[in-house]
């Protein structure tokens, strides 16, 4: 068959209909660009290998399952699955990264607990896991850019490219996470001034 005249949805039904070929072909057709979206987030060759393998089996499971319904849209359903993916991976991250208000100040100064006590180690792991609870409750977009930002060291320009929106929409979106994670923060009493710990 002369697969390049055969959409993608046209090779979705035959790979359901049984047909191997017909996703091979898929995946020939959108690998490369399926990695660049992950190798973006990651900047890591081999955790990008890792997680390109995942998303096709992921959406191996979901075409095989019944539960794909994105007909003629393969390649924005299958770069979703590869962004959230590739976001997943550094939920997963244990790092704790210095957030910085749309004010100028930041959440609190890690650096200040290099030579602390275990209660202020105590005090600052207890602070970012609401922290992280507290980011996990702000609009989906607004999280995306944040846990791209201060998690994965990501530029705007990068955040623009890999989520598909101006740089000004990137830096808009950050800045209402922002406002929204400070008033979070009040709500819980979590001072986001230089002055939370003591030196």
């Amino acid at each position: 068959m002369e697969n390049y005249k055969i959409s993608d949805s046209q090779l979705v039904s035959l790979y359901k209909n049984g047909s191997e070929e017909a996703f091979e072909e898929l995946l020939k057709r959108h690998k490369s660009r399926v990695f660049t979206t992950i190798f973006l987030i990651v900047k890591d060759k081999y955790v990008a290998e890792d997680l390109l393998q995942e998303v096709f089996i992921k959406a191996i499971r979901t075409i095989k399952g019944g539960r794909y319904n994105e007909e003629g849209k393969f390649l924005p359903w299958i770069l979703r699955i590869a962004h959230n993916l590739a976001i997943d991976n550094f939920r997963k991250d244990k790092r704790y990264p210095t957030i910085v208000m749309e004010d100028g100040s930041p959440v609190f100064n890690t650096m200040e607990f290099a030579e602390g006590s275990f209660e202020s180690a105590q005090i600052r792991k207890e602070t970012h896991v609401k922290l992280r609870e507290l980011i996990n409750e702000l609009p989906e977009a607004q999280k995306e850019v944040l846990v791209m930002r201060h998690y994965m060291d990501m530029s705007f320009q990068d955040i623009a490219e890999s989520t598909g929106v101006s740089i000004n929409t990137a830096l808009g979106r950050m800045r209402y996470a922002l406002i929204n994670l400070r008033k979070k923060m009040k709500q819980y009493n979590i001072a986001y001034d230089q002055n939370f710990y003591p030196r």
